[in-house]
């Protein structure tokens, strides 16, 4: 987060140079674009919000070619945080678009929170590009022509998730957030597994330290099932339950299996207990190829001594997504301008090219197969890519009532 709090300071000195100068706040907002990144600063998901704060201002960084100069005008980024509370995240959008002016907002890290925003982004007719939160419902019923995603949904997920667990025999259960996460989560697994069949569904809350009960009900389901049975796991927030799965020893005991989408590093520590292990994730440093990940890669590294992780690069396409729109709209920050500019726009990212779906504004964008490789060198579980799973390859259903 230094480099984060180092552009942001910068930033608002330019504020005010710019009022100075001007002398009128009309005339000095004419040469800015303010920002407001409202995200989990703390609470249950503040590694991810963190890690969006430092891809985003990365992402700015080097999409404007270290200017923060976009069409013209200096970006302000203004921070808030809303705790992973939707009432609190709700007020902080409001005052950013009633009392800060901003132009547009991003975030936020929780999918309760984003739905509680959604409506103010209607409201004040301004734009709010989700990222990261997930819930197809922020695409989806809940959408409004103001809402915009970088981030991946749920239905991607479990279609990406479907191209390595939906086989003939395959027996699932499982296990996730008792939220909006979670629940959309398994509603989209549900619609996109044809030929395995999901025999129970657990939820626990976020921030849930004891899962020994909720597994125990997962093993009751599943450990006389004839077939390949699997644990599908869907969870956001810390702790995680993979250590105790793996605790757990349900392979031998019981041929249980676990299955399960990407997570941050610290997370997939656990999966080096699972060598051989099968799903899809949205980003590991390791797999894309192209030179916008080798550019954040090399970036991170040379920062924090360590590669990006998961959401990082959720932060950086936002970015890329938003100077993308305001160079093709030169600068024109209105509602109107914007929502004409990015509707079908392709934009490029550390994960190769996005392009925002017409019908309700969410990214298409590849998710990657991957088998978990134990390798010595790497504290977590190496997700070693199996195959690319192309925006073509996914039917992503269009949930909204456009």
């Amino acid at each position: 987060m230094t480099h984060g709090r180092r552009v942001f300071t910068v930033s608002l000195i330019a504020t005010g140079m710019f009022a100075a100068l001007a002398g009128s706040t009309a005339l000095a907002q004419s040469k800015e674009v303010k920002i407001a990144h409202i995200y989990s600063k703390t609470g249950p998901l503040e590694a991810y919000g963190k890690q969006t704060a430092v891809g985003f201002m990365m992402g700015l960084d080097y999409a404007t070619g270290g200017t923060m100069m976009v069409a013209g005008k200096k970006i302000v980024v203004i921070e808030k945080d809303d705790q992973g509370k939707p009432d609190i995240g709700k007020s902080l959008l409001a005052a950013a678009y009633g009392d800060d002016k901003v132009d547009l907002a991003v975030g936020p890290t929780a999918s309760p929170v984003a739905l509680a925003m959604l409506p103010v982004a209607e409201e004040y007719k301004k734009i709010l590009l989700v990222e990261p939160a997930v819930a197809d419902s922020i695409t989806g019923d809940k959408w409004n022509k103001y809402i915009f995603r970088t981030g991946r949904n749920s239905s991607q997920d479990a279609a990406a998730n479907a191209a390595a667990l939906d086989k003939a025999g395959n027996v699932v259960a499982t296990l996730a957030n008792d939220n909006a996460f979670g629940r959309d989560g398994v509603k989209a697994t549900r619609e996109a597994l044809k030929n395995a069949k999901i025999v129970h569904e657990e939820y626990l809350p976020v921030g849930t330290t004891d899962f020994t009960a909720g597994l125990q009900r997962i093993v009751d389901k599943l450990k006389d099932q004839p077939g390949n049975k699997y644990i599908s796991v869907g969870w956001s927030g810390a702790p995680a339950p993979f250590s105790k799965i793996a605790d757990l020893d349900l392979k031998k005991r019981y041929g249980i299996e676990l299955a399960t989408g990407g997570n941050i590093l610290p997370a997939m520590v656990a999966y080096k207990q699972f060598p051989g292990m099968e799903g899809a994730l949205y980003y590991y440093f390791g797999i894309p190829k192209n030179p916008i990940n080798e550019a954040m890669v090399a970036r991170h590294y040379n920062q924090f001594k360590t590669p990006p992780d998961f959401f990082t690069a959720g932060g950086f396409s936002a970015a890329m997504a938003i100077v993308t729109a305001l160079n093709n709209s030169k600068g024109d920050t209105s509602a109107n301008t914007l929502i004409k500019t990015m509707e079908g726009m392709s934009f490029d990212t550390p994960k190769g090219k996005m392009t925002f779906r017409k019908e309700d504004h969410q990214a298409m964008q590849s998710m990657y197969h991957f088998k978990i490789k134990a390798d010595p060198a790497f504290a977590w579980g190496v997700p070693e890519l199996v195959r690319e799973i192309k925006p073509e390859d996914m039917n992503i259903p269009i949930r909204n009532k456009r």
